[in-house]
């Protein structure tokens, strides 16, 4: 018989890699490189508060001022000199004395006015560049440009307020002027100017028409003078905003005080210098009211 074939040889066990030696130890990684930061993106400064737009914005991302390509920058509406931050306001007050909007006061002089859109924007009795604003060292002033109407204050109720010649004051829609009656100047030949009596009369108040013109005058006897609404020696019957009694103008030791009697809408006396306010003061610019907040 033919011999038995040899068994097959065992398979080869499979070759096992050696382990690979602990790497030694090294320094540490080195900290990525900073990346650098993107260029700035070009923003549209709001005319109004200031707040950056992505180029491309139509209305304002915070107070939804209308933007526009071709406007200047914002410095440029309202200039500011040494500004920083600030916590004086402007708030706009509607009829019902609700809130309509704020404007902060950046530090330094600021000019408001119709230019400046926002809450100044569709008034059309407020002048383009208005009023100056300066704030500096916690304190607010206020000085009119020369505008066509004014700046006005309104004044505390019940305590009096001197009027010197020429002092012009506003209640409800009424526009008055003060004017002081002077003695009559004697003539170089010693003949008397004949006129009526003015004795006890210490001057008189007109109504302004005009930039410059004036409608009816009414005299102010030496005990003064009453307007209102329904009450008093000079009544405003049509005007809805003056009080049944609204104000006093009477003498006192040769000066003149004009005196609000607790009305609704307030009396405003027109600003002739640069005025300090403090928070809580009411200003009539146009024929909007602005509460200061400090």
């Amino acid at each position: 018989p033919a011999p038995a074939p040899a068994p097959a040889p065992a398979p080869a066990p499979a070759p096992v890699a050696a382990p690979a030696p602990a790497p030694r130890p090294s320094a540490p990684a080195p900290a990525p490189a900073p990346v650098a930061a993107a260029p700035a993106v070009s923003t549209t400064p709001c005319p109004t508060c200031g707040h950056p737009n992505p180029p491309g914005n139509k209305f304002c991302a915070s107070c939804g001022t209308v933007l526009s390509a071709a406007a200047p920058p914002a410095a440029a509406a309202m200039p500011a000199v040494a500004g920083g931050p600030s916590t004086a306001t402007l708030t706009a007050l509607r009829a019902d004395g609700s809130d309509a909007g704020t404007f902060q006061l950046p530090g330094g002089a600021t000019v408001i006015g119709r230019d400046l859109g926002g809450i100044f924007g569709g008034d059309s009795y407020l002048s383009p560049k208005h009023a100056t604003f300066k704030v500096q060292g916690g304190r607010v002033t206020v000085r009119d440009e020369s505008s066509l109407n004014g700046v006005y204050l309104r004044i505390a109720r019940d305590t009096p307020i001197e009027l010197k010649a020429g002092d012009i004051f506003r209640i409800g829609q009424e526009i008055i002027r003060f004017e002081r009656l002077a003695p009559p100047t004697p003539s170089s030949d010693g003949v008397e100017r004949m006129g009526s009596p003015a004795d006890g009369i210490i001057g008189r108040l007109s109504l302004v028409t005009g930039r410059d013109t004036t409608g009816n005058a009414f005299i102010i006897p030496a005990h003064g003078i009453h307007l209102g609404r329904e009450r008093g020696d000079v009544i405003f019957p049509e005007d809805g905003y003056v009080s049944g009694l609204h104000c006093r103008v009477a003498a006192e030791a040769g000066r003149v005080f004009l005196t609000d009697l607790g009305s609704s809408n307030g009396t405003y006396v027109r600003l002739n210098d640069e005025q300090e306010v403090r928070s809580g003061d009411i200003l009539l610019m146009g024929q909007q009211l602005f509460r200061v907040g400090l």
